[in-house]
């Protein structure tokens, strides 16, 4: 264990994407007995061998098409309908269009990466500064993974055997009080900062159902994935295949924003995701079956509940290892190395499956919004020219908010349980 973890540290120090780092590892470990060198190879393609993994790819296709195919500028347009004459305004859309693409997209790197190259620019255009547009789409983008259909949330249920139906709609509440919270942060932050609403006037009732129909096509997705998962319709794996012809019929024929050659890049990008992503799953579970042998699971628990038999005071500090853990490590990574451990915890201590998932999803993606590792900090720094100094500054009010929102879900478990329990 001592070579694993030497090995782990060295490759994560000289910058070497995670999935490698586990591998790597996990290949030290199992090096130093030649007769089990074989289980790296045969654990890393069992543990891709689960067909709800096919949601994964089936639903990057999917809100990768949605923002191909027009829809990410439709919707822009219906919510600076609705939110436009705040102030702050730009800043508001921003918040409200991520609720409609985090509902298609899975993804905080995916949705931080379009508010970043559409809304940003308009925001300098109107006077904004360049670091509070970055950290505006930055903190909006953490809707994304909490909104179904999460691939954050996928991966968990999939790794401790949680229904990811009731993932999802734990995740609703959440993402829906994530962007209110924001929406306040950003009034509070316009006031201080004298920013100025995009539109004069309140715009009429005839204006938001003209966009509202030009955007009701998108609209209809994020609805159509909650029914779809409680009439008990499609699995999700289903739904993801659902979803990905759906957004395709969109962009193609209703939108008219997807080409032949738009198609072959998009397949593309979807290819690139997805593998990065699978890699990540694949190489973690050589990594876990290491933690198991090593007896790490129950020296977690035994050190967390020295602490305390308190589930509350676990949670917090649950809570705090993962603020710390999120900011050196990638958060799809975290899911899948503590998810399973953090699982038996949760389970010995009477903690709802569904609550742990959702709190731990927030978990890491507020760490992907903070330095030195935040990796969608830097997506949209990389987009925005933004120095990771500005945003940081810039950052400090929002992450104060998303704070507070994540100890209220922690300490008040129904806002994530009651429409699981409810539907279900």
């Amino acid at each position: 264990m001592t070579l694993a973890a030497i090995a782990f540290f060295v490759l994560l120090a000289l910058g070497v994407p995670v999935g490698f780092v586990m591998l790597g590892a996990s290949m030290a470990y199992f090096a130093q007995n030649p007769m089990m060198a074989s289980i790296v190879a045969q654990r890393l393609s069992s543990g891709l061998e689960s067909f709800p993994l096919l949601a994964i790819p089936l639903f990057v296709v999917a809100g990768a098409a949605m923002a191909r195919g027009g829809i990410a500028e439709r919707l822009y347009g219906f919510c600076d309908a609705l939110v436009g004459h705040w102030r702050g305004g730009l800043a508001q859309i921003a918040v409200l269009n991520s609720v409609f693409m985090g509902a298609m997209s899975g993804s905080a790197n995916a949705d931080a990466a379009i508010d970043a190259r559409t809304i940003v620019p308009v925001m300098r255009k109107h006077g904004y500064s360049n670091a509070y547009g970055s950290v505006v789409s930055a903190a909006s983008s953490l809707i994304a993974p909490v909104m179904p259909p999460s691939i954050a949330l996928i991966v968990f249920g999939l790794l401790t055997d949680t229904s990811i139906g009731k993932l999802f709609l734990g995740g609703v509440i959440p993402a829906l009080i994530i962007a209110v919270t924001l929406m306040l942060t950003v009034r509070w932050t316009a006031l201080r900062l004298d920013l100025t609403p995009s539109r004069s006037a309140r715009a009429s009732a005839r204006e938001v159902l003209s966009l509202g129909r030009a955007a009701l096509w998108a609209v209809a997705m994020p609805i159509m994935l909650i029914f779809g998962l409680r009439g008990g319709w499609f699995t999700p794996t289903e739904l993801g295949a659902v979803a990905a012809v759906y957004a395709f019929a969109v962009g193609v024929l209703v939108y008219r924003g997807i080409s032949l050659r738009d198609t072959s890049e998009l397949l593309a990008e979807s290819a690139a995701t997805t593998a990065g992503v699978l890699f990540i799953v694949a190489s973690a579970s050589v990594f876990s079956l290491i933690l198991s042998l090593e007896g790490v699971p129950q020296v977690l628990l035994g050190a967390v509940t020295a602490i305390s038999d308190n589930r509350f005071v676990v949670l917090l500090v649950i809570n705090l290892l993962l603020l710390l853990l999120g900011t050196v490590f990638e958060g799809l990574a975290i899911i899948v190395i503590l998810g399973p451990l953090l699982l038996q915890l949760a389970q010995s201590l009477g903690i709802d499956p569904v609550h742990l998932g959702v709190i731990l999803v927030i978990n890491t993606a507020i760490g992907s919004l903070t330095p030195p590792v935040g990796t969608v900090m830097f997506t949209v720094c990389s987009i925005t020219r933004c120095s990771i100094e500005d945003f940081s500054r810039a950052f400090l009010p929002f992450f104060l908010a998303l704070l507070a929102v994540l100890m209220l879900l922690t300490f008040v478990p129904g806002l994530v349980t009651f429409l699981p329990n409810l539907l279900f």
